[in-house]
C-alpha cells in the first residue's frame, strides 16, 4: 500500500475496519493540527468533519499544538461530535477562561488551570481516561522555556493530571497565560513558538503519511512581533528563557517555510503529506475572540472544507 496517496490511504483502512494498534499495511498515518488560540475553531471543525466520516481510528497518531492540542484531546475522546463544537458555547465563554478583569487582580488573563480543572472536568467533560487508554498516540507539542526547542509531551502524559498539564503546556501563551508550566523538571510555553504546525514531527517520528488541518487561510501570514509586542514580553523571556524568546521572535520564518513545503507537498501527484486550509475568504477569527458567531461559523465552515476535501460535497447555509 506504500503507493496510495494519504486520501487512498485512509479510505482503504476505514473501508477494511482497520483499528489502531492491529495494522497489517505496512504504514504509519499522523494527523497534525496547527494551533492558534481561537481560530483552531477551524480546525475543530475539520476534526469534527474526519470524525463523522468515520476515520478517526485511521490515524496511528496524532500531533497538536495549542489549540489544535485541545481538539487532538478532544477528537482522541470517542465523543468529538458531542462536543467539538463546545468552542462557540455560551457555557463555555462564561466560564472566563480569558478575562480581562483576572489581569488587574494580578492573575493571568488566560486561565488554562480553569480551563482544564473546571471547564473540561464540569462544563464540558472531556473523558481523559478515554484520551489515555485509545491507541491512537496522542503528542501535544510545546516549547521548552528555556532552550526555545519544540518539545513533544507524550511521554510525560501518563496519567490524568499529567494529561491536564500537558494541554496546559502545550497552550501557555507567554506573559497571557502567566509563568511556564513545569513538566519532569522543565518548564514549558506555548507550542507555537517552535512548532506551530506539527507535521515535522511526525515525519521525524516514521509516518509514512500525514494530514495537517490548518488554522490560517493560505493568504494569512505569520509576521514578525511588533516592537510593543517584543517590549513587553521582553522581561517575560529574560526570566523564564530567552531562547524561547528567540523562538517567539522568528517563528514567522518557521511559519513561512512551512507553508511552502505544505504547499508543494499537497500539489504532489501522489500526495502523501497533504493540507486543508480555511478557504479564502473566510472570515478572521482572533487568537482571543469572543465572538461567538464567528467562532461557530469558523467550526462549520472547517467541516464543510473538510468534507469537500474527502470528496464529501453537501449543501450550506448562507452564513457559511
Amino acid at each position: 500500500m506504500s503507493g496510495l496517496s494519504l486520501f487512498e490511504a485512509l479510505e482503504a483502512r476505514r473501508a477494511a475496519g482497520s483499528r489502531p494498534g492491529r495494522r497489517d499495511d505496512g504504514l504509519r498515518i499522523a494527523l497534525a493540527i496547527e494551533g492558534g488560540g481561537n481560530r483552531a475553531a477551524y480546525s475543530a471543525g475539520m476534526a469534527l468533519a474526519l470524525d463523522e466520516a468515520g476515520l478517526t481510528d485511521a490515524f496511528d497518531d496524532v500531533y497538536g499544538t495549542s489549540g489544535g492540542a485541545l481538539n487532538a484531546a478532544w477528537l482522541l475522546t470517542g465523543e468529538a461530535q458531542r462536543w467539538m463544537r463546545s468552542w462557540a458555547w455560551p457555557e463555555v465563554a462564561a466560564a472566563g477562561i480569558t478575562n480581562p478583569r483576572r489581569v488587574l487582580r494580578g492573575g493571568p488573563l488566560i486561565d488554562l488551570g480553569l480551563l482544564v480543572h473546571h471547564v473540561y472536568e464540569s462544563i464540558t467533560p472531556m473523558d481523559f481516561e478515554a484520551i489515555l487508554a485509545n491507541p491512537i498516540g496522542f503528542h501535544p507539542m510545546a516549547t521548552d522555556a528555556r532552550t526555545g526547542e519544540g518539545t513533544d509531551l507524550a511521554s510525560y502524559v501518563t496519567d490524568r493530571r499529567s494529561l491536564q498539564t500537558a494541554l496546559r503546556a502545550s497552550s501557555c501563551l507567554p506573559l497571557l497565560a502567566g509563568r511556564p508550566v513545569r513538566i519532569g523538571g522543565r518548564t514549558y510555553v506555548d507550542g507555537g513558538l517552535s512548532e506551530g504546525v506539527p507535521y515535522r514531527r511526525a515525519l521525524a517520528d516514521g509516518a509514512t503519511h500525514v494530514l495537517v488541518l490548518r488554522t490560517r487561510r493560505s493568504d494569512q501570514y505569520a509576521e514578525p512581533p511588533s516592537r510593543l509586542e517584543r517590549a513587553l514580553l521582553a522581561p517575560y523571556f529574560l526570566r523564564h528563557g530567552w531562547k524561547a524568546g528567540r523562538a517567539h521572535v522568528d517563528r514567522h520564518k518557521t511559519y513561512a517555510a512551512d507553508d511552502l513545503h505544505l504547499a508543494e507537498s499537497s500539489a504532489a501527484p501522489v500526495a502523501t503529506l497533504v493540507e486543508v486550509r480555511p478557504p479564502l475568504g473566510s472570515p478572521d477569527v482572533g487568537r482571543l475572540s469572543s465572538d461567538l458567531d464567528s467562532i461557530a461559523n469558523a467550526i462549520e465552515r472547517g467541516r464543510v472544507t473538510m468534507n469537500a476535501a474527502l470528496g464529501r460535497e453537501e449543501s450550506v447555509g448562507p452564513d457559511v
